[in-house]
């Protein structure tokens, strides 16, 4: 796949207006203080398993409404409290997998809390744990146009809100210093750690890797890959559906919850990239609200972007903020 997208020159400098709503932020803060006063446990359970550096445990924390949401906790074998902190979030259509399946965070002396994604886990890896037992309207196939009629009962609503709370989960955590919490994420984990960032206060770090659902207005239309092809195909079935369509993503745009961040954070980009085209990441960047911001660009990838080096990268910055 050759270039497709704008000039490096240009992306760097490339800022368009957003579409964000009046009440953005009320909406969220409603959103967040109904279900946090939903209530619910944090229920961590030692699991067995092969490792012997690591302690691995089955976590179940209240996310969206008090719904349950499951994830795996590591530990260092041994290591003392409190710990610096990751919350990771998965790609689109996967779920938590197996406990040992990541162990770069852990085995790095961090504390390590990786979320299922609701309703998702079927597509690929080892298979997710959470439901989402909330209904919609109509909808294309995918989790892209779930709810989309009205911003209350869009599918992401539920996810953000869900990654909001994982963070809290980790922060009530005695193994964990609550002050040391970084996110993380690639393509629909990066912009839910985008989303994380612009809801949560007193994150150490931010770690948006090729991040997906970011500047709709461009994406949509502008690649004819999945998954934003799945709101395509969903306006061309409902015809006349745009403004109301995009009304409701203003509300899960990256680059809105990117302008409130102020985390350090580093993101990465690949230019060849057809699924999250760098022009839609580069608008969350170049918007991003803190002065402490790198993004690494790796010039001829598609999607899986840098992969290990960009770990490699991160584990360097979050060392040297904590």
């Amino acid at each position: 796949m050759p270039r497709f997208d704008l000039p490096l020159a240009e992306l760097q400098t490339y800022a368009p207006e957003i579409a964000e709503p009046a009440d953005f932020d009320a909406f969220w803060a409603d959103t967040l203080t109904q279900s946090r006063a939903a209530g619910g446990e944090v229920v961590v359970t030692p699991v067995d398993s092969p490792l012997e550096t690591l302690d691995a445990f089955d976590v179940t924390f209240p996310g969206y409404a008090g719904d349950p949401v499951k994830a795996w906790l590591l530990l260092p074998a041994g290591a003392e409290a409190p710990l610096p902190a990751v919350v990771e979030f998965n790609g689109y259509g996967g779920g938590r997998g197996l406990p040992f399946e990541r162990l770069g965070w852990a085995s790095a002396g961090y504390a390590y809390l990786f979320m299922d994604t609701r309703g998702q886990g079927s597509m690929w890896g080892s298979g997710g744990g959470t439901a989402d037992p909330h209904g919609t309207g109509p909808s294309s196939s995918g989790f892209m146009t779930r709810g989309i009629e009205d911003p209350a009962d869009y599918y992401y609503r539920r996810v953000f809100t869900d990654a909001v709370r994982a963070v809290d989960a980790m922060r009530s955590l005695p193994q964990v210093d609550a002050a040391r919490v970084a996110v993380a994420g690639a393509s629909q984990g990066g912009g839910i750690a985008l989303a994380a960032a612009g809801l949560s206060e007193g994150l150490v770090a931010v770690f948006p890797d090729v991040p997906f659902l970011c500047h709709f207005s461009r994406a949509v239309g502008f690649t004819d890959a999945d998954p934003y092809q799945e709101i395509v195909r969903y306006l061309s079935v409902h015809r006349g559906a745009d403004e109301r369509v995009h009304r409701t993503l203003s509300y899960f745009d990256g680059t809105n919850f990117a302008t409130r961040a102020t985390a350090p954070a580093l993101f990465s980009v690949a230019l060849m990239d057809t699924i999250c085209p760098p022009s839609t990441v580069f608008a969350a960047f170049n918007r991003y609200g803190a002065a402490d911001k790198r993004i690494e660009v790796y010039t001829h990838n598609g999607h899986e972007g840098g992969q290990a080096y960009q770990w490699a990268e991160q584990a360097r910055f979050l060392r040297e903020r904590v």
